[in-house]
């Protein structure tokens, strides 16, 4: 970074009265928790391409994602899932993490990959899959327990293909019957994060196809219990910052899993098609931050940010660094929003000068400012460039081939 390139950027937004101490403090504190399955072999609904060097065990996924956080200082915490990440002592997998500077995140059961649940898990007609199903969202409280985490996240593929196949209401009674048995196993401490999506493997009806039904589950079941959004699981056209900013208002925003999509699917890196939702999800956030009402500042600094990504053809580690970098640039430019403007042209009626003032803020190169930020944390200006000149990439070759997967 050129000292000239931050001086006009600094000259830039102190002319538009921008406070750039308090958006250093913002970025600074931002926190992204990356996904111990984003490092491992995973496949698309045809193959796996098997990856040299990727982690054969939970431990070694730690050791990836400590890499992540040495070269951005964003991700101190890493999700895990259940079963893909099972062992036998969760105090030696946290006392690894914590040896990397590292802590385990939300816990992620898993309900769709056995025999059983076919037909649905928690939704399905025999009571013995239910309870097998239920058994094992209590498993991941008492995991949650032994590694100190406070969020476990779930998302289910119940649901069904065909008209007839199942009863829609009675299904809709198992789901609550069972989330409702794992929130009262939840510690004082716990959230549950309920995540939702529109079809796929479920191509007639989900259990949980849309943040309405996530909401409702979650206002029955308590204020432990609140709503995740992926922003990779919705429609073409939905509107997600509409659904983040009601989400906000109501208090039950638990967090995302930043993802990305095309067509209506996920599995791309967050930002990679249409930056400027990401950008606009943010303002939402930042807009309720600046209101002054204590309320939805609580509810913005519960937020937990996450990637739910398994890269197919990409390297894990570098895409894992170019997710968490999209993320940061949007949230930076974001953080450029003058909130004063954007309400005065609101409350004089002028539709363009509001949106002008928003989409001003996207459109200024941030890079000075995001270098800025590293040089004052110590961190590596170029984060991709820092750990691609590391040899820790190749060190990890001789793992081979056949490392974790799915």
């Amino acid at each position: 970074m050129t000292d000239k390139a931050y001086a006009l950027f600094e000259e830039q937004q102190q002319a538009r009265g921008m406070d750039l101490n308090k958006i250093k403090s913002r970025l600074k504190a931002l926190q992204i928790e990356t996904p111990s399955w984003g490092y491992g072999d995973s496949g698309t609904r045809f193959k796996v391409f098997q990856k040299e060097g990727v982690p054969r065990d939970p431990f070694e996924k730690l050791e990836d994602a400590a890499q992540v956080h040495r070269v951005t200082g964003l991700c101190p915490s890493v999700a895990i899932h259940i079963p893909w990440d099972k062992v036998d002592d969760y105090g030696k997998l946290r006392s690894h993490a914590e040896g990397l500077n590292l802590q385990i995140g939300a816990i992620n059961p898993n309900l769709f990959q056995e025999e059983d649940y076919m037909l649905g898990s928690v939704t399905h007609t025999d009571p013995a899959v239910r309870r097998k199903a239920t058994a094992h969202l209590l498993e991941c409280v008492d995991i949650a327990r032994a590694t100190g985490s406070r969020d476990i996240s779930l998302w289910f593929a119940d649901g069904t293909n065909y008209p007839g196949q199942g009863s829609i209401r009675q299904r809709k009674h198992w789901m609550l019957e069972a989330l409702a048995e794992m929130y009262g196993a939840l510690s004082p401490d716990m959230r549950m994060l309920i995540e939702y999506k529109a079809f796929e493997p479920a191509f007639y009806h989900t259990d949980i196809a849309d943040w309405g039904m996530a909401y409702n589950l979650a206002l029955k079941l308590g204020e432990q219990a609140q709503v995740l959004v992926d922003t990779g699981h919705h429609l073409p056209g939905a509107n997600v910052e509409h659904i983040v900013s009601y989400l906000i208002d109501e208090g039950r925003l638990g967090g995302f899993h930043f993802n990305s999509y095309k067509y209506a699917d996920d599995d791309l890196i967050v930002g990679a098609i249409n930056p400027y939702e990401l950008f606009l999800i943010f303002y939402q956030i930042l807009d309720a931050a600046e209101s002054g009402e204590q309320r939805l500042i609580d509810a913005v600094n519960s937020i937990a940010y996450m990637i739910d990504q398994s890269h197919n053809i990409e390297q894990k580690i570098p895409a894992m660094i170019r997710s968490v970098l999209n993320v940061q640039t949007q949230y930076a430019k974001a953080l450029l929003v003058d909130h004063r403007e954007v309400v005065e042209a609101q409350q004089r009626g002028d539709v363009l000068g509001a949106e002008d003032a928003v989409r001003r803020a996207f459109e200024f190169d941030v890079t000075p400012l995001l270098h800025a930020v590293r040089e004052e944390q110590g961190l590596p200006v170029d984060p991709m460039r820092a750990y691609l000149g590391d040899a820790y990439g190749q060190r990890i070759l001789v793992r081979g081939k056949g490392g974790a997967s799915w």
